[in-house]
Order: C-alpha cells, then sequence, then structure tokens
C-alpha cells in the first residue's frame, strides 16, 4: 500500500497542530514531537507539519515563507458539498483564511483554504459518474 507524506512548514507547530484538529483530523503520536506532527486524513493521506527550522534539514534550498511564496497547492477530497463547505468554515472559524469564492465545475465542487501559516489547501467534491450522467451541465467557473 502506498502512503502519502506532504511535509509543510509551520512558525508555530502547536497553532499548527490546533488548527488541523479542528478541521478534523488527527494526530499520530508516534510521529510528532518538538520538530513537527504527523496529521493524519485518512487510511494513507498525511501531512507531515514540521517547525521550519527542522523543515530546512531535509533540503539545501531555501525554505520560503508560504506567505509570499507559494511551494505548493494540496488538495484533499470530502463525500460532499456540504463536507467542503463544513471544513473549510472550521478552518476559517480555527484561524485560517478562504481564498477566493466557492467554484462549481459540474464534476468537481472546490473551496480553497489558506492555513495560518500561508499553506494552501484546496477541499473538495469529486461528482460521482452516476450523478454526473443525470445533472445537467454547469458551466465552468460557475460560482456556487
Amino acid at each position: 500500500m502506498t502512503h502519502i507524506f506532504v511535509n509543510i512548514p509551520t512558525s508555530d507547530l502547536d497553532r499548527a497542530k490546533a488548527f488541523y484538529t479542528s478541521l478534523g483530523a488527527t494526530l499520530n503520536p508516534d510521529f510528532t514531537d518538538d520538530n513537527g506532527s504527523c496529521v493524519v486524513w485518512g487510511d494513507n493521506i498525511y501531512f507531515m507539519v514540521l517547525t521550519r527550522e527542522f523543515f530546512a534539514t531535509f533540503t539545501d534550498k531555501q525554505v520560503c515563507d508560504p506567505k509570499t511564496h507559494a511551494m505548493a497547492l494540496l488538495s484533499v477530497s470530502r463525500d460532499s458539498r456540504e463536507a467542503v463547505d463544513a471544513i473549510v468554515e472550521a478552518g476559517i472559524a480555527a484561524g485560517g483564511r478562504q481564498l477566493g469564492e466557492p467554484t462549481d465545475y459540474g464534476f468537481m465542487y472546490s473551496r480553497a483554504l489558506e492555513d495560518p501559516d500561508g499553506n494552501g489547501i484546496d477541499f473538495l467534491y469529486l461528482v460521482p459518474q452516476d450523478e454526473l450522467a443525470s445533472a445537467e451541465p454547469a458551466t465552468a467557473g460557475a460560482q456556487a
């Protein structure tokens, strides 16, 4: 089985742990210490939220500030549009910031969130194929 570990920097590990657990993720205590925390999204998807200093030990490159530079945009699926809305609203309440407006592409509903460090996370709902076949086509980029 393949597992995905996405490493992201934080300037405040306790704040990051509180933020991600407020979204419903859990922390794996076996991979959590003063340098970082393993944020568990599912059976095989994890964010390793690392202090900037510890993150820097994994690369010879300069670690950029996610508030001013995009390193990656992460996308995590949810089971419904309502679940997308709920997790983004929880993120806003926990100190995150919504980026742009919700987008409905017909086959996918998406909302973008920025964590308190500036890391971008899109939450999306992919409409099942059987529902798409019976739905009216939506205009790409149509607002929800």
